[in-house]
């Protein structure tokens, strides 16, 4: 008896990720959402085919106008773990949006999960990852969010955001050989200043990744 009602019962349908409901329900998120705290040695991994030098263009379907170019690095860590370059890929990006404003980039040496940009003025922007989550659904899709606090040191209080970001890449359609890529970020005030942590502003893009030769220049 059982066993006929199972077999005769409607396809079982695969229920979604945390990262899949995650992106459903974009663009009113609201925190805690689906991450763990990274641990001290902890990255994000990314799958093989990320390895190398790439041009990302970023793309706001909002504003086709508003089109960012810059490169991004992956490498083997001592683990033999592909993680992203940070250092050079925040350079990269903030050269691009900041211009001069961005000074240098360091890592903290001691876990990859906390970064320092050296601004003009005497400012400095502190980002630290305080949750982090990874799927991959299939061979050839890979989802990452991570959630940072951000801290802005500069003459007067410091001023604190949390940002989420949350990515989807595959392999593109028309040339396998570059990845696309889907991202949803949403911006929240800092811990403690409302009574619900909800998204203050929210951000789509969409991304292309065209793999360059390591001796490529820098833009």
């Amino acid at each position: 008896m059982i066993g006929s009602i199972l077999l005769s019962g409607a396809p079982v349908q695969a229920m979604p990720s945390p990262l899949q409901q995650r992106i459903a329900t974009w663009p009113n998120w609201t925190l805690p959402g689906p991450l763990t705290r990274p641990g001290l040695g902890d990255d994000l991994i990314y799958p093989d085919w990320f390895s190398g030098l790439w041009q990302v263009q970023s793309l706001d379907p909002d504003d086709p106008d508003a089109s960012l170019m810059h490169q991004a690095r992956f490498n083997r860590d001592h683990r033999n773990l592909l993680v992203a370059d940070r250092a050079f890929n925040t350079l990269s990006l903030g050269a691009i949006v900041l211009g001069d404003q961005l000074l240098r980039v360091e890592v903290d040496p001691h876990t990859a999960n906390r970064q320092m940009a050296q601004l003009k003025g005497d400012q400095r922007l502190e980002t630290s990852v305080v949750g982090r989550r990874q799927e991959t659904p299939d061979g050839d899709s890979f989802l990452a969010d991570e959630l940072v606090l951000q801290i802005l040191h500069a003459p007067g209080p410091p001023r604190l955001s949390r940002i989420e970001t949350l990515s989807r890449y595959r392999h593109c359609e028309d040339d396998p050989s570059e990845i696309c890529a889907e991202q949803w970020q949403a911006r929240f005030q800092a811990p403690g200043e409302a009574l619900r942590d909800q998204a203050v502003a929210s951000h789509r893009y969409k991304l292309r990744f065209t793999p360059l030769r390591e001796s490529a220049p820098s833009t």
